[in-house]
């Protein structure tokens, strides 16, 4: 409650908290704060999928599906598949997905990391992606990632998740740069973004005897592949005990950067959920949300469609990868559940595909760089993203029919095409719509601060993505049948 001024007339405020703050957005928070690195994002939508009911398949062996039936599987553990066959499906009947990617921009931690410098010791850490590096300076930062143990005679991968500030890129005092606020803050993202981990002096009291010399890196060895002698000793301690195994059994890692203040729902009404990696496991979240509210609908009893949502890695480095996009594996997904490859190029002329990758909505200190007539607002719905270049896959037929979707269930709908002396981002939806040579459409949800180790959008349009995508899932077919295009 906001207390009165001593004017009698004014009479008390008392700020509403918003329904989304305990519901979707809150979701979403746990969400995002669970899901540090790809892995995580993964095994968080995992138990999400497993928890309604959908069973685990792997791609080494022959799938036996049946109508009705909830299924998920990933790759590389940074990319999930889930799908529900509807409870009329039979081969050749279409797909109904919706598609995102579990990638933002981050540090990484390099194959050998292992810095020492005037008494400090660092981690030497690669750029993933377009960030917004200089948002990375003064975080309080630790790591999570994928870890390869040995257990026994064998081996094996677990996610670590180290869940205190160790990390810290400091920014220079403003003495010794005067003109960083004329000039701007110009910094070389090899020598000036390495994060500090230690001092030397406290990192050689902590280091065992025989393990690890001057700076705490290099050592007796033990580690395979010679992890001891690219990291720092104390780095791999620290891996270790968060694993509860011994340094020597941690063998190689995949780690990620990530800032410790977990996502907040905040603004003087709640309205805004601030929190990192809104790009893009906001849509993660929404899509796999819809897909899980949707096999309990009725109309999935009698729905001749999949529904399939696809949470694909490495799309801010273009999706070339075998977990990417640009893979061969949406195809080989849509030929194996459709079982003969004529069944399957039936399938695709049924289907459509929602690529969904959050949006640039109006920023009240830069609206020049926005176009006059497509300027997405938070709380506004959600965008649907439009190129004549084809740097956005959407077409009329496309937004028309998830127009019309929307429609069904009141979820507003805003248009956003970028400025024609901007260039234009892209997203995975022209890379699919090329290798599948489905319908498809690009959405988002309107954002402000993309690509920064803090980002915000709205409350409101949390729920909005998920009522969109739940009633794709369950109305698509229908929808679809009212629309003739003569093919």
């Amino acid at each position: 409650r906001v207390r009165c001024s001593s004017v009698p007339s004014v009479c008390c405020l008392q700020l509403p908290t918003s329904a989304m703050s305990s519901s979707d957005a809150g979701k979403f928070v746990e969400f995002v704060d669970a899901s540090p690195s790809p892995f995580h994002a993964v095994a968080t939508a995992v138990s999400k999928l497993e928890a309604a009911g959908f069973s685990r398949l792997t791609e080494k062996e022959p799938w036996a599906l049946e109508a009705g039936g909830k299924y998920y599987f990933t790759r590389n553990e940074s990319t999930v598949f889930g799908f529900a066959l509807g409870g009329k499906w039979v081969p050749g009947g279409g797909f109904s997905i919706v598609a995102a990617h579990t990638d933002s921009p981050c540090l990484k931690i390099k194959p050998r990391s292992a810095r020492s410098k005037l008494g400090y010791l660092s981690v030497g850490v690669e750029c993933y992606g377009g960030g917004l590096w200089h948002t990375w300076f003064d975080r309080d930062l630790s790591i999570a990632g994928r870890v390869i143990v040995r257990d026994g005679d064998a081996f094996q991968t677990k996610l670590v998740k180290v869940d205190r500030p160790i990390m810290r890129v400091p920014t220079l005092a403003i003495h010794l740069n005067r003109s960083v606020n004329d000039k701007g803050f110009l910094f070389n993202k090899e020598t000036h973004l390495a994060p500090i981990l230690a001092t030397e002096v406290k990192a050689q009291l902590g280091v065992p005897a025989g393990a690890g010399g001057a700076g705490g890196a290099g050592g007796a060895g033990g580690a395979g592949a010679g992890v001891e002698m690219n990291h720092h000793s104390l780095l791999l301690d620290i891996i270790a005990s968060e694993l509860g195994v011994d340094r020597d059994a941690v063998h190689d890692f995949e780690l990620c950067l990530f800032d410790t203040q977990g996502g907040a729902i905040g603004g003087a009404h709640n309205e805004f959920v601030f929190a990192p990696r809104l790009d893009n496991l906001m849509m993660s979240f929404t899509g796999t949300e819809a897909l899980i509210n949707s096999v309990t609908d009725a109309s999935f009893a009698t729905d001749p469609q999949i529904r399939m949502v696809a949470l694909f890695d490495n799309e801010e480095v273009g999706s070339s990868s075998m977990m990417g996009a640009a893979s061969s594996m949406m195809s080989e997904v849509i030929a194996r559940i459709s079982t003969t490859a004529a069944l399957a190029s039936l399938a695709i002329k049924k289907s459509m595909l929602v690529s969904a990758d959050m949006a640039h909505g109006i920023h009240p200190n830069y609206p020049e760089k926005h176009e006059d007539k497509h300027r997405p607002e938070l709380h506004k719905g959600v965008v649907i993203k439009n190129n004549a270049n084809q740097r956005y896959a959407t077409t009329a037929v496309s937004s028309f029919l998830l127009k019309q979707i929307a429609k069904r269930v009141g979820v507003p709908m805003q248009e956003f095409v970028v400025r024609q002396d901007m260039g234009c981002g892209s997203t995975i939806g022209p890379i699919l719509a090329t290798s599948t040579g489905m319908r498809t459409v690009d959405v988002g949800l309107a954002q402000l601060s993309m690509h920064s180790c803090r980002e915000m959008c709205g409350t409101d349009d949390v729920t909005h993505g998920i009522n969109l995508f739940t009633e794709f899932y369950n109305s698509f077919a229908a929808v679809d049948a009212t629309l003739d295009t003569h093919e």
